[in-house]
């Protein structure tokens, strides 16, 4: 729950994410139950920012230190690290696309507020 509420996630979109049930995190929470094996390798592939030391014991560290995180992806085989890279780059261009929107919304107003200033 201190991993999803740190992402900003809910338990459902959190759930969703690792292709668990819905409602599984707030059942385990719950009856105070420890996740299966399976689930822990999801929540590692989905999220490996996450120190599986922490995750399992509650000790150390929450999130990995970006060293840690440059020699997982170094440590990756060549065709994930390519679908990284290309998910990082439509990334950054959505953010780009998104900015670029907001700017000439920008323009716009102060366009039309000196057109009727005049």
């Amino acid at each position: 729950m201190q991993f999803i509420t740190h992402a900003g996630l809910s338990a459902r979109q959190f759930d969703l994410s690792i292709g668990a049930s819905n409602g599984y995190t707030l059942r385990m929470r719950k009856n105070n139950a420890s996740i299966g094996s399976d689930v822990i390798e999801n929540i590692v592939k989905i999220y490996p920012q996450l120190n599986l030391v922490w995750l399992i014991t509650g000790e150390g560290e929450m999130l990995k230190t970006e060293e840690e995180l440059i020699l997982d992806f170094d440590d990756l085989p060549r065709s994930e690290q390519i679908e990284i890279e290309q998910l990082i780059e439509l990334k950054i261009k959505e953010r780009q696309e998104e900015e670029l929107q907001r700017l000439l919304k920008e323009v716009a107003a102060e366009i039309e507020k000196r057109g009727g200033q005049k």
